[in-house]
Parts: structure tokens; sequence; C-alpha cells
């Protein structure tokens, strides 16, 4: 790829421009009700220009910055798994005719930029691709081979994440066509710009952008790296797939399931949970139906029900499962972990459980430090 690159505010501005005359429907960032969500952006203006975002465990609030940072918060409720993979997503749709019924085709969908992509999501957005690509998922391949991805470097990190722990962040390796790293030091305000792709290569050549000086690029990577240092959480993952499949029995799980909720608010902001369900609707006249996908979660009662009953019926089964998976199991469906360190469950848990304490907790806690006396799953959760 070519050097790295410095643009303006007004460059940021052009790139937006340019992306939409390629034909791409622009997302990004932007204030809504006090959150910062997920929507359509025109120009940086739409932005959440001078706000930050306070996190902690159970814990979320937009505060002034008192500067012109266009990315100086970390990540909001939503992630870009509601574009590639929307709840509600018809993917068969049929009319009744004389002869039967005939499938209507569906449109295709719109082309996405994700713009001011995280580390932690474009990483979210490489785990996935794990999960729908290999089956031929058509609405996520489809989604995701007309997607462009401006990623943002991480400068301030929340006090909720912990993406340095598995090697998601705070800077972004690969899976983007531009990434971006915002420096704002006094009077000085720019964006260094670094192509992934040749595509990305192709759209930073319509910008008007100089090569960045060698101070400038070792001033961005030096917020990157001082990022890093300055985590909010961490996570020791040094053995913690065998810890957690060893430990299935162990009385945690009852100890956190008496404070959980069940709320499924973990696996909806989740940007790597890809749990579904599917519901077919008729009209009640019968002239059409449809057979729709929609998010569901392993919190809830429905999603583990077999001939008469749900496989895991107790809070503390269900969030077992569910940490277990993301930590432990994962790796041995995707050779990878399934969480990316964004430390959204931990911000949006009405009651604050913490995934990387509660690792901790199992970890101190390990029952193969006991010799004798270990119960059964079953006795531990029933």
């Amino acid at each position: 790829m070519s050097e790295p690159l410095v643009i303006d505010r007004q460059g940021v501005d052009a790139l937006i421009a340019v992306l939409i005359d390629r034909g791409y429907e622009v997302v990004g960032p932007t204030v809504r009700g006090q959150t910062i969500l997920y929507d359509t952006i025109t120009s940086t203006e739409d932005l959440p220009v001078g706000i930050r975002d306070r996190q902690e465990a159970g814990s979320y609030r937009l505060e002034e910055r008192g500067d012109d940072a266009l990315f100086g918060y970390v990540v909001g409720p939503q992630s870009f798994k509601k574009y590639l993979t929307p709840p509600g997503t018809v993917f068969w749709k049929g009319l009744r005719t004389e002869d039967g019924f005939e499938t209507v085709e569906a449109d295709p969908p719109p082309r996405h930029a994700f713009f001011g992509a995280r580390p932690c999501e474009v990483a979210a957005m490489r785990v996935q691709d794990d999960v729908y690509l290999p089956v031929g998922d058509g609405v996520y391949t489809e989604r995701r081979e007309r997607s462009f991805t401006v990623a943002v470097n991480c400068t301030e990190p929340a006090a909720t994440c912990f993406c340095a722990s598995l090697g998601t962040g705070p800077a972004v390796s690969d899976g983007y066509d531009i990434a971006l790293t915002e420096v704002l030091s006094g009077e000085h305000h720019f964006f260094l710009a670094e192509a992934g792709t040749d595509i990305g290569e192709d759209v930073l050549a319509d910008l008007s952008a100089r090569p960045a000086h060698d101070e400038e690029v070792v001033g961005a990577r030096r917020l990157v790296v001082h990022a890093s240092d300055h985590m909010g959480r961490s996570l020791e993952t040094d053995g913690l797939q065998e810890l957690l499949s060893a430990n299935l029995a162990n009385s945690i799980w009852n100890e956190i399931g008496n404070r959980c909720l069940t709320c499924t608010n973990c696996t909806m902001v989740c940007p790597t949970c890809f749990c579904s369900t599917v519901e077919d609707r008729q009209a009640l006249d019968g002239s059409s139906a449809e057979r729709v996908r929609t998010w569901d979660s392993c919190f809830t009662l429905d999603f583990s029900y077999i001939h008469g009953g749900p496989v895991r019926s107790s809070p503390g089964a269900r969030y077992r499962q569910w940490i277990t998976h993301k930590l432990s199991t994962w790796q041995d469906q995707f050779g990878s972990f399934g969480c990316v360190g964004c430390g959204r469950c931990i911000t949006w848990c009405p009651v604050g459980i913490d995934i990387t304490q509660e690792a901790a907790a199992v970890r101190e806690r390990d029952i193969r430090k006991v010799a004798v006396g270990i119960p059964s799953v079953k006795e531990v959760l029933e």
C-alpha cells in the first residue's frame, strides 16, 4: 500500500463525499437521544464532534470534551452487524398464483460504507466472516462483499475496553479499506490516513492529501501505543479455553445467575453474537408468505427449548453457556475468541456484570485445584 497521508477535517468531509459519489450509503456515529448510534451521515457535521462517552459497568453517559475531536468517543451500544445481519430480514417471500406460489426476488441490499469503525469492530466483522461466509449465508455475504470500511484507530480507550488483551486493538491490523488516526494536540488537528486495500488507495487518490511527515506518523503511532498501555480492563487469556471447559460444574455460575437478569442486553450489543431464530409469516388471506430471520439470544428460555423444556433453565446455566462459548468453545469452532474486547456487554449490563471479572473469578476458584468433592454440572445448576 501507499505511504500514510495527512488530511484535515475538510479532507474527512471530502472522503465522505467521495464514498457517496461512488454509490455507498455512508453509515457512521452520530448522537441520538444522549447516545452515540450508527446512522446515515453525509458530512462531519453529523459526527459526535467534541463529544466523549464515559463508560463503566452498567453506566454510560455523554459529555463535552471541550475540543473539536471527531472521534473522541469509543463505542456505543450498536455495532455494524445491524447492517450486515439486520434483524427482521426477509430471506424468502412467496406470492400465491393460479398455479401455486412464485418466489419474489429480493432487491439488492445497499452498498454500505462503514465509517468510523473501531479496531474491535473491524475484528468483530472478521469474526462474523468466519461464521457466515463458509456456509454461504446469502444475506450476510452479499452485504459484506458490497461494503467499504473506514476504520479509526483508538487513542483514548474507555474504562470498559480490553481489546489489547485479545489483540484486536487499539490499532487496526487488517480487514479495512482505509484507516484514520486522529491527532489533536493544541492547534494541530489532523488525520493520518492509510489505505488497507487497492480500492481504499483508489479512494484516497481522489482526495487533496499530502504525504505525512515522519514526526506526524510517529506522533499518531505514539497515541495508539498510549491507548494500549491504558486499557480500562484486562483479560488474562493464557489457558482460558481449558480453564472454562474444566469449570462447567463450578458453583460460581449460580452466584452469577443470582445477579443476572437474563435481559439479553449483553448479546444484543455484542458485535459478534449471531444467535437468531426464524419466523414463518403468512397473510390472513393466504396471498403471501415469508420467512424472516430475527435476532435471538442464548439467554432466553425458548432458545434452548427442546421437546418439552429448555436445556438451560437457570440464569446461571445461560450465563455459563454464553461466556464459555465466547472465550472457550468458540476457539474449537472458529479458531479464535468470540470476544473482541469492546466492553459493550459490561457497559450495557443493567447490574454491571463484568466478563473480565467473572473470567478472573473462575480462574481464582478453578475447581481443578480441589482434589475431591466436585459436584456434577446437574447438581450445580439445578
